[in-house]
């Protein structure tokens, strides 16, 4: 819910009608509330791979849960716009923390038959929470909705307590039984878990590499740009930007839509894409879900752009079918990033990488996708504002055509797969690269 915060709540102080402050917020203060914390985000993501390998999974999400449910509650009584700004980067700084710790806990715990429906879910409940955000957001005042939402944290932690931790964390450990009982819990047959313990002792066999070392070597990296590739290219896809200030930007428009009644409506139909995406995921393959996902959202928003380079023309009244074209426009980025890209970047981003790398390579991939969410989301209003909207979301809809090429030419398919048969794919491709390579050096020694 903390992600679709701000579009209801930033239109509440922007006007000063319902706010906790004496006068109304500035655009740049709106910007510095909503894009804050991704700036900490960058700073401290680290601290997810080291808390991940020293105390587990499970309780690095427990422990994440406490500042955010503190800073949520803070929320109900800040009477100061930059307490506002301080207590909204705690929050998203652990939503951060959050989002590089459930796609490895989700991924580690599901068999590979199962790893693509359970690893979307992220983006589903996500959904649901920026669902629920925007249907009370806009209808209930600041301190009701905050109080709403702080309640909602602390019920929803509660089950955390109850989860088995990770099976592969705790036999890497040395709690051998504990990682079999889990994994007779999680499993069907006795034959996948044997499959599963024999993969844990090859792991656990080869020799712990430092994070020097694994920045030396191919395989990771080239893991390692794929993972950056999917983390960085989903949000230059414009979606949070759209997202963040989804009630600003039908306001705007100029239409005669309600901005509030039309972000439910957004909302409801990103629960649909995400439930698509958990359906859908285990059907097709990665590769081609991901890439109709960003040919979807580029129609959205060249019909966005468009919109507005036409409605900015003198003398250019809106009406009739015109009206609808933004809502069918953002229905169409919102929709396929969530049934596709949103809800998939989670789960391949832990498949590409093998178990012992998987914490620092998904948190360095989230340090440069929460730098991206941080330019997007504080830079949005400001380029809006001075290229114009129209360039704005035509520049958004170019990074979709170059982000589905690299996706299409460099990232291999990873559905149904293990992690050792990934690895073996990825070291495959680097050993004909470094082949190639050679060659090249002994055809200009020939010559």
């Amino acid at each position: 819910m903390s992600l679709s915060w701000p579009s209801p709540v930033i239109v509440k102080l922007q006007n000063g009608t319902d706010s906790p402050f004496a006068r109304p917020i500035t655009e740049n203060e709106g910007s510095w509330i909503v894009s804050g914390g991704f700036l900490l985000g960058v700073a401290t993501s680290f601290l997810g791979g080291i808390l991940l390998d020293k105390i587990g999974r499970k309780y690095s999400i427990i422990l994440v849960s406490l500042p955010k449910l503190c800073a949520s509650i803070s929320c109900i009584f800040i009477t100061e716009v930059w307490a506002l700004i301080i207590a909204r980067a705690i929050w998203i700084f652990c939503d951060c923390f959050t989002l590089a710790f459930v796609p490895v806990y989700s991924s580690e715990i599901a068999s590979k038959e199962h790893r693509g429906s359970l690893g979307t879910l992220l983006q589903l409940f996500s959904c649901l929470g920026i669902v629920i955000a925007l249907s009370v957001g806009p209808f209930v005042s600041y301190k009701a909705l905050n109080i709403f939402i702080a309640t909602v944290i602390a019920v929803t932690n509660v089950p955390i307590l109850f989860l088995p931790d990770s099976p592969y964390y705790l036999y890497s450990k040395g709690r051998e039984e504990e990682a079999k009982k889990i994994l007779i819990f999680l499993r069907e047959s006795d034959t996948l878990i044997e499959n599963e313990i024999e993969d844990y002792k090859l792991w656990s066999q080869e020799k712990t590499v430092d994070r020097i070392a694994l920045l030396k070597n191919k395989v990771f990296l080239k893991s390692l740009s794929l993972s950056i590739l999917l983390c960085v290219g989903s949000n230059l896809t414009g979606f949070n930007a759209v997202s963040f200030y989804l009630q600003t930007i039908i306001e705007s428009t100029r239409t005669k839509l309600r901005s509030d009644i039309a972000s439910v409506v957004i909302g409801c139909i990103q629960i649909f894409a995400a439930l698509c995406a958990t359906l859908v995921s285990n059907k097709f393959g990665r590769r081609k879900i991901l890439l109709a996902s960003l040919s979807g959202i580029f129609l959205g928003l060249v019909g966005l752009g468009t919109f507005f380079k036409v409605s900015e023309s003198d003398g250019f009244v809106v009406s009739g079918f015109m009206n609808y074209i933004p809502l069918i426009s953002l229905i169409l980025v919102i929709f396929f990033y969530s049934s596709g890209i949103g809800s998939l970047i989670w789960l391949v981003m832990a498949e590409l990488f093998d178990s012992q790398s998987r914490a620092f390579g998904v948190s360095l991939s989230l340090i440069m996708g929460t730098l991206v969410i941080f330019l997007t989301t504080k830079y949005f209003p400001i380029v809006t504002l001075v290229a114009g909207a129209a360039a704005t979301y035509f520049f958004f809809s170019a990074m979709c055509v170059v982000i589905g090429s690299l996706i299409a030419i460099f990232l291999p398919e990873t559905k149904g797969k293990t992690f050792q048969e990934i690895q073996t794919e990825l070291q495959g491709s680097a050993n004909l690269k470094d082949g190639c390579d050679k060659e090249k050096q002994i055809s200009e020694v020939n010559l």
